[in-house]
């Protein structure tokens, strides 16, 4: 039974390029900007208000980006909203539109057909057609599968769905229905609880790439960790790739010591090869604002330290809470590409496209879902409001001769006062037109767009 599709038609301004500039305006643009105007945390409609002014937003920001003024967007924010209604801030220029109420959804995959498909942990896999004018027809259940099926890609005439606990298969085209009965168990999983998601890449180069995180702050996992003894079970906490030739197929190692990582994006055009970028959630025994969490380059057979070593300003430091010796030294452990906020929880990440409005300023949008830690102390006994707020985050990824920056795309989801996450955005990707679609697992849970004038 189709979900309900809601595609309101926003007022938006004439074409303008968002501004990212060095010095925050105190011009008052001449569009009108839309914001959503619903107790999003309770209903499912979406309501529009218009309104307008420039703001600059203030954000804890790791030390290398504190001092570069041009990490901070120019955000337009929504006035006239109703006082029940987040205070939503986006690019100047911007629109942003609910497409569906869903169920818990999580990842997104796009297929070269046009299919949306949609991973959740309501035991669902989502499909949605995008239209020429970046909408969707309506949002489908494809198929209803246990083990949370978190991810999934399709692959020629393959559709791949990521559990907990074995990577599932079916043959697949576009439009047709399936049922459970329909896949069948390609190869095993290591499974158990803690960080239990399990997300699919498809490479540039046809493989299936999976990443996993370990199963708590300081357990002794290790994803390459066969000849050390680790077994199967133990062999959590960074990005697997499967190895498809001969009798059966089978896991390799691609990249460890990652403790969870669950956004996988792959980054071409570079010098040397196409790369394969990893948001990673930091441990959360060390307080409110360390360790930082991390986005990398998990690159083949490297190697990023956690559960071992922490990345504390700008140095690996050991981790005294776990009692078993690094697999690696410390000199071999690769570098982060940039730092975001201790307890932002980062999730999905989308590369931003050549040409699009936001190319030259920021090289990835990174979904920050928010973390459950309160400051001071970072457990979740304190105040609500203190809690990292969600937000789409863009990000200038750290090169041999520049520092990375943090540029706030999306803002205003967690209410000041109460602590209330009216959104949390969960997963991100860029469709064809340049529309920016993310999922919300919670809150006022679905589908989203953003689009670019």
């Amino acid at each position: 039974m189709p979900i309900e599709t809601h595609a309101a038609h926003l007022t938006s301004a004439p074409p303008r390029r968002p501004s990212l500039s060095r010095a925050v305006s105190t011009r008052l643009p001449a569009s009108l900007v839309t914001g959503l105007a619903t107790r999003l945390a309770t209903s499912v409609a979406t309501r529009l208000v218009t309104g307008a002014a420039a703001a600059c937003l203030a954000l804890s920001l790791p030390a290398q980006a504190e001092t570069d003024a041009a990490s901070s967007l120019s955000l337009v924010s929504a006035q006239q909203v109703p006082s029940d209604a987040p205070a939503l801030k986006l690019p100047e220029g911007a629109a942003l539109e609910r497409l569906a109420s869903l169920d818990s959804p999580r990842m997104l995959h796009l297929t070269d057909a046009g299919e949306l498909l949609i991973g959740s942990r309501a035991e669902r896999v989502y499909r949605a057609q995008l239209t020429p004018d970046g909408n969707l027809s309506a949002v489908k259940t494809l198929v209803e599968l246990s083990g949370y099926p978190h991810s999934l890609v399709v692959r020629g005439d393959k559709l791949y769905v990521a559990t907990t606990a074995a990577l599932l298969v079916a043959d697949y085209s576009p439009g047709e229905s399936l049922t459970r009965d329909d896949f069948r168990e390609l190869i095993a999983l290591p499974g158990g609880g803690g960080h239990n998601s399990r997300t699919l890449s498809l490479g540039p180069d046809g493989g299936l790439y999976l990443a996993l995180g370990i199963q708590g702050n300081c357990s002794n996992q290790y994803l390459a960790g066969s000849e050390q003894g680790y077994s199967f079970s133990e062999r959590r906490g960074g990005v697997l790739r499967l190895e498809e030739s001969g009798d059966a197929p089978h896991w390799q190692p691609w990249a460890s010591g990652l403790r969870n990582p669950v956004g996988l994006a792959w980054q071409l055009g570079m010098e040397d090869e196409p790369r394969l970028l990893a948001t990673n959630n930091g441990p959360d025994h060390w307080g409110y604002e360390q360790p930082r969490e991390l986005v990398v380059a998990a690159r083949e057979g490297s190697f990023h330290g956690m559960p071992w070593y922490q990345w504390v300003d700008g140095r690996w430091q050991a981790d005294d809470c776990i009692t078993s010796d690094s697999p690696r030294e410390r000199d071999e452990i690769a570098a982060p590409l940039a730092e975001i906020p201790a307890r932002s929880a980062p999730m999905g990440i989308a590369v931003v496209p050549p040409e699009h409005p936001l190319s030259s300023d920021i090289d990835v949008v990174v979904a920050v879902h928010g973390s459950w830690g309160t400051a001071p102390s970072g457990n979740a006994a304190g105040a609500p409001a203190s809690r990292r707020e969600p937000r789409l985050l863009g990000l200038k990824l750290a090169t041999p001769d520049t520092e990375a920056r943090l540029v706030p795309v999306l803002t205003g989801l967690q209410d000041s006062s109460s602590g209330q996450r009216w959104i949390r955005p969960l997963d991100v990707l860029f469709g064809p037109d340049g529309s920016l679609y993310f999922t919300s697992d919670s809150g006022a849970a679905g589908l989203y767009r953003l689009t670019f004038d």
